[in-house]
This record gives structure tokens, sequence and C-alpha cells, in this order.
């Protein structure tokens, strides 16, 4: 099949997802086109079968906002065109969704079918957002076919948007062998007798609640010698950096960014820290699982389908720092449970969610709506 994929380039869990998928497609034999305005943050090099199709952004002074959506629409058609594409996959509603209707719309040579991917705050935020709920439930509606991330994500679609179609439920994978890597050289290593380190990765929004997390670690160092791992960058670094100098613990945070592999990062930590107000997934939850860290996460949105409380990691309510960091002082303190945990971690995040068993389900969903 002949693929073309939009998302956001960003580190985001999306655009993670999409981009991985891409690849892992093109190893299967399908050739798949990248449409976005940069290069996807994990698409450094284009691997055989990959190609990227840069959206150019444009000013003109009669336009107060540039408008993307159809600078995109229009992309996806040349693209759709000149490389003879089957199916454009959108990883968002908004605008990725919108666009590639637009689009197949233009295409007149070819029957170019649409799949959409719901991730999450393009349902429960953007999406919901009055201005954009029509155009978000007729993207849902119109899509020769759509999935969604998690049981939870199909829940709140259709109690959101009530629709009356079929929604594929695919979670999200991992690549096993990329957890299996050289732990980066930018951390020192630990042993179990020594330092703990804590991880945290996001895109520093309010969702992910990072004032929890620093909470969280000011409880854990109070009891274990230990530092944390800030990965990542957003609105919210500025609180992180103040609230750490306020509790006198900014000594003991590291902040690393944006960087593209994190498997590398997650093979230093002991213990990764989600306290999220809603995640439709947790797409850092299982990378850490998949490295054999543990995970102390909100019970919330898609998680509990990915963290198995008591197993896999620990669940506590949304804000609850002092559960959360009771679960994680009694993991570090106790290096049986510690390692017993980690290993219920790595073989639950491999068994359930290896890319060689979700990637068919995408190939299955686009067989479908071809011969639909």
């Amino acid at each position: 099949m002949k693929i073309g994929i939009c998302c956001y380039p960003s580190h985001g869990g999306s655009g993670v997802v999409a981009t991985e998928l891409g690849k892992h497609l093109a190893e299967r034999g399908h050739e798949v086109a990248f449409v976005s305005y940069d290069t996807p943050l994990r698409l450094s090099e284009l691997p055989p079968r990959v190609s990227f199709h840069e959206v150019e952004i444009e000013q003109y002074p009669l336009l107060k906002h540039f408008p993307y959506t159809l600078a995109l629409a229009s992309k996806l058609a040349e693209v759709a065109e000149t490389h003879e594409l089957d199916i454009l996959h959108a990883h968002y509603a908004i605008p990725f969704g919108a666009a590639a209707l637009l689009a197949k719309q233009i295409v007149r040579s070819r029957d170019v079918k649409v799949a959409l991917t719901l991730h999450g705050t393009d349902i429960t935020l953007v999406g919901n957002n009055a201005s954009f709920k029509p155009v978000t439930k007729m993207t849902i509606e119109n899509a020769d076919a759509v999935t969604v991330v998690s049981q939870f994500l199909k829940d709140e679609t259709i109690r959101q948007f009530d629709v009356q179609r079929e929604l594929r439920v695919i979670y999200n994978f991992i690549d096993p062998e990329r957890h299996e890597l050289e732990p980066c050289p930018c951390i020192p290593q630990c042993s179990m007798n020594s330092q703990k380190t804590i991880m945290h990765i996001s895109n520093f929004r309010p969702v992910k609640r990072i004032r929890d997390v620093i909470a969280v670690f000011a409880k854990i160092c109070a009891s274990v010698d230990s530092r944390l791992i800030l990965v990542g960058d957003g609105p919210d670094a500025i609180v992180a950096r103040e609230m750490g100098q306020e509790l006198g613990i900014l000594d003991r945070i590291k902040f690393i960014g944006i960087v593209d592999r994190v498997a590398p990062l997650l093979a230093r930590a002991d213990l990764f820290l989600l306290p999220s107000s809603t995640e439709s997934f947790g797409l850092v939850a299982l990378e850490a699982m998949a490295s054999g860290v543990p995970v102390i996460a909100s019970d919330v949105g898609g998680i509990p389908e990915v963290v198995e409380h008591g197993r896999t990691g620990f669940l506590a309510p949304v804000g609850d720092v002092d559960a959360m960091a009771s679960y994680a002082i009694n993991l570090l303190t106790h290096a049986e449970d510690h390692c017993r945990f980690g290993m219920a971690a790595q073989e639950h995040a491999r068994k359930k969610f290896d890319y060689r068993l979700i990637v068919p389900q995408y190939e299955k969903m686009y067989e479908d709506a071809l011969n639909s």
C-alpha cells in the first residue's frame, strides 16, 4: 500500500506514534509519505520507502493568521496525486483529519481513503472546544476508518460527540529492541545501593501537573537519597525550576530538555512519575515499562489500561501526592519488590504492546477501508 501520514512533528505522543508507525510500515514493504510543517522528531533520517513533504507557510498582509489547514489540505492532495497514495492517515482530528477529508475531495484521479486516529486531547480538549466541536464531529463521522488509542478514549469520544460509527481501539506500541540499548552517558549510572533516579518525561503542559512531580520528589528525597531527571520542555518547565528552588532541592534536579530517543535515558531510571490530570493512553509510561522501570501514575483516563496497579507500578487519585510518594518510597527501599515490579513491567509492555502485534492491526484497518 501507499500511505500518507500527517501528524504533529513535535515531541508529543501522537507525533511519536505516527512517526514510528510509518517507519514500521515501510519496513513491512509499504511506501510512506509524511506531510507536515516540519520534519517529525523521530524522522531525522529517511529510511527506505519513506519520504517527507513539507507544508510551506507563507505570510500575506491580507491574512491575519495563515490558513495552515488549507495549505495542509493542498499539500496532502498534491502528494496523494504525485505518489498515487491509497490512504491518507491523519493523527489528530484537528487540523489533520479535517485537512485530509478536504484533500480527498480535491483529488479526482483516484479514490483516496482517509483514516483517522484520535489520540486524546483532540477529543477531550481541542476538539471539544465550542469553536471546533462541529468540525471534529464531522471529521469523525466522515473518515473512512477511525481508531482510538484506548478504550477510555473510545468511550469518551462516544459520550462527547454522540457518534454511532465504528471506533477501533488500537493501542500505542513500543519496539522492545530499542529498550535494550546502552544507557545515556549524560546521566551517571546508579546502583541499587546508591542514589536513586526518578524520571519524568513530558511536554510540561499544565495537564502534566509538574507541581505534583516536584512535590512527590521532595517527599521521596526526604527519605531516600535520590535525584530527579526531567526530560522535555514546555510552559511549566520554569515552574519546576522555581518550585525546586523554593523547596531547596534544585541541586537534585537535572533538566535534560527535548531528546529524540528516550530509551537510553530510561535505562538509567529507577522509577517513573506520571501524575497527569488526564492521559488517554500514557505512551511515556509504556516506554518506561518497556525499559523495566516501574511507574507511579494517576489513576485516570487510559493509564489503567497500560499500568497494572500493584504489579507493574502503582496508581493513585489525581493530586494525591502523599500516596504517590508513599508508593515510590516503598519500592525504592525494598530491592526485591523493585526488581519484581521492574521485571513485570517489562514483560507486560513487551507481551501486550510490541509493535509486531499492533502494526498489523493498522494494516487490517487500511485494508478494510480500501475494500469498503
